[in-house]
């Protein structure tokens, strides 16, 4: 009998300990080689513990437990082989139909390579919220890890109006004294050790500007569709900003800098974090040389690393690094914040939602689309005419973004040689 021991991989340097969130498979199944056997929950992100050999396994930790990286978690006993999948009689009549991409649907499951994956699982706070519902897994559409519904499914579905036999009240809540408590993961612990320690050790400002968004929604407009035929996605705020953003920083390198131990390291590089939410929390993925790119490179940048974040693929060599962070509270609605600086960055841009405001404009009330913006700054870095100055020229380059493509100036300027 061969018994081969699966370790606990190295989530990156100076990480020595993880968290098994979740076994894929369990104690008596037989895999095949490279199937998912666990999820593993680090520090900085989300790993899978994959069969090396193909065999019947046994589990050597639960889910939840703290394990050692190098840590022995998994056997495989390999003289137990997989069941040779039976093949598919062949048709002559009938004409083979061209393979199709996988695709996970609720209640399903969909093959990918040569693993199997079930599809329409409930997590455990997804499945105690649809039985006290009375709603069918047949119901939601998951979208969680190979197509897992989760707790958030549940709750989108019953606030789209999905009928249950419990919907009796008026509103959402129904009764009862009951509480749920759960394990922080080592990464939302992480994230608030950080959070905690910024507040701690910087000298936090923020300062606040407002931005009037109608060139940029006449662009849009105007653009759109000739740039998603062309470069196959649409163009939305995130690539205009980060434009404005690292062309700001050129003017104000403090901004773009940071400390380390009595020196202040000046980047001469924009690795540009872009906030993210994932369904294991915020995340923040790094677009890299920022200053080099196209809005169409950005984003497709954005894009990928957005599915990637949904998918619970990031990877630590995403998200480390990073001179300067983006974050976008608008998308839920936020109409003003101050951001926390991602350490150990100096500074961050919040942005905010859009809303329609009477604007005086050439002694005129005129409505205006308007956001405000925010940046918070470690002010032992950056002084407050660094701040105010950065936060106006991203206003003025959205404003004006043909500024964006001429070095910070409008063409005629450019023709004056101002």
């Amino acid at each position: 009998m061969a018994i081969v021991e699966l370790k606990v991989p190295s989530p990156g340097e100076s990480i020595t300990e993880v968290v098994i969130a979740r076994w894929v498979k369990n104690t008596g199944d037989v895999v095949e080689k490279d199937d998912v056997l666990a999820e593993i929950d680090s520090d900085k992100a989300t790993l899978t513990l994959n069969a090396e050999e193909a065999g019947k396994i046994e589990v050597l930790a639960a889910e939840g437990d703290t394990v050692k990286v190098g840590q022995v978690v998994v056997k495989i006993d390999t003289s137990v082989k997989p069941e040779a999948k039976a093949e598919a009689p062949k048709t002559e009549a009938k004409k083979e139909e061209p393979k199709k991409e996988a695709a996970i649907t609720s209640g399903g499951t969909e093959k990918s390579g040569n693993a199997t994956y079930a599809t329409g699982t409930p997590s455990i706070a997804a499945a105690k919220l649809m039985a006290e519902s009375n709603i069918q897994a047949g119901q939601l559409n998951g979208t969680g890890k190979d197509g897992r519904i989760t707790k958030q499914d549940v709750l989108m579905a019953l606030s789209n109006g999905l009928p249950t036999a419990s919907k009796v009240l008026s509103n959402s809540w129904q009764g009862g004294r009951e509480k749920d408590r759960s394990k922080m993961t080592s990464l939302r612990k992480t994230v608030a050790k950080r959070l905690v320690a910024v507040k701690n050790e910087t000298a936090m400002l923020t300062t606040f500007n407002e931005v009037d968004m109608s060139a940029i929604y006449a662009i849009r407009a105007k653009y759109k569709d000739k740039f998603k035929e062309v470069y196959g996605t649409n163009v939305g705020f995130m690539s205009f900003f980060t434009k404005a953003v690292t062309e700001a920083l050129y003017h104000y390198p403090a901004v773009n800098a940071m400390i380390d131990g009595e020196e202040i390291v000046y980047n001469k590089y924009c690795d540009i974090g872009i906030a993210v939410s994932a369904p294991k929390g915020l995340m923040v993925p790094v677009l890299r040389n920022a200053e080099l790119m196209s809005i169409a490179d950005i984003e497709k940048g954005i894009k990928d690393l957005a599915i990637k974040a949904r998918d619970g693929k990031l990877t630590i060599a995403d998200m480390e690094g990073g001179t300067f962070t983006i974050t976008n509270g608008g998308v839920f609605g936020s109409m003003m914040s101050t951001p926390i600086i991602n350490p150990p960055q100096s500074a961050i841009l919040g942005m905010h939602n859009v809303v329609e405001r009477p604007m005086a404009v050439d002694g005129q009330v005129v409505i205006r689309p308007m956001m405000y913006i925010a940046l918070s700054y470690d002010h032992r870095i950056i002084d407050g005419r660094e701040s105010v100055g950065f936060l106006v020229k991203v206003k003025e380059m959205l404003e004006n973004p043909s500024r964006m493509l001429f070095g910070g100036k409008v063409p005629e300027e450019i023709l004056l040689g101002l």
